[in-house]
């Protein structure tokens, strides 16, 4: 049974997500939070599998809500599925940075959203990962500058060299199986490897690990593929 939080400013939206959320019978609501700040709050009392997160709310919004949760969650972050009115827009960009798994537009089917919860909970990003890139490239511009970054750009020390192969060619919109294709190895051997990378570097989803690599200028906009 997945436990999901359902976090919206809008009592109408939040009510029929949490109803159609506990209709499906392998998914539990342990919470509805109105705004970012009980968002926090329910997020480390309940420690639910998955959240959706509204990303425009009155005070902290869904982008602050979701880094200070993840920040505090330790080992075991939930995995969290923005919703927006708005695709592909710069709040979008920003939440993925901070760790979401995903986003989905409100209007969205019900299937849809449920099969994207089951998505985000079984650890896949819920974006192609050419609709990553994309983003990432659209808004990259918008980062703060990295500290301690100056000149060509350097593979971080605690990353062996395959993690960080792995690391740009997941930059580079490849899937899983591009990169084993690219690497001739097994798809479970690259997943180790971003694994293993993502956990040194603190990242918690795969659009996180993108920008990431996009951001140290691992990578830069318009590079090709493969």
């Amino acid at each position: 049974m997945l436990r999901v939080l359902v976090v919206d400013d809008q009592v109408l939206i939040r009510a029929g997500l949490a109803a159609l959320i506990r209709a499906a019978p392998d998914l539990d609501v342990v919470g509805e939070a109105a705004s970012g700040e009980e968002a926090v709050e329910l997020a480390s009392r309940t420690r639910p599998d998955v959240i959706l997160m509204d990303i425009r709310m009155p005070g902290m919004d869904g982008i602050a809500a979701t880094e200070r949760i993840l920040a505090a969650a330790g080992p075991n972050k939930p995995k969290v599925l923005i919703l927006t009115t708005f695709d592909l827009d710069e709040y979008v960009y920003k939440a993925l940075r901070v760790g979401a798994s995903g986003f989905l537009l409100k209007e969205t089917t019900p299937q849809r959203l449920l099969s994207a919860i089951h998505t985000v909970a079984g650890g896949d990003t819920l974006l192609a990962p050419a609709a990553t890139r994309h983003l990432v490239e659209a808004f990259c511009h918008t980062r703060e500058p990295v500290p301690g970054r100056d000149g060509p750009a350097q593979v971080p020390d605690s990353l062996t060299g395959r993690e960080a192969e792995v690391l740009v060619l997941v930059g580079r919109a490849m899937s899983n199986k591009e990169i084993a294709d690219h690497l001739t190895v097994s798809e479970s051997t690259v997943k180790t490897h971003l694994n293993r990378a993502m956990a040194k570097l603190g990242l918690s989803s795969r659009a996180q690990a993108v920008a990431f690599a996009y951001e140290h200028g691992l990578i830069t906009p318009g590079e090709a593929a493969g």
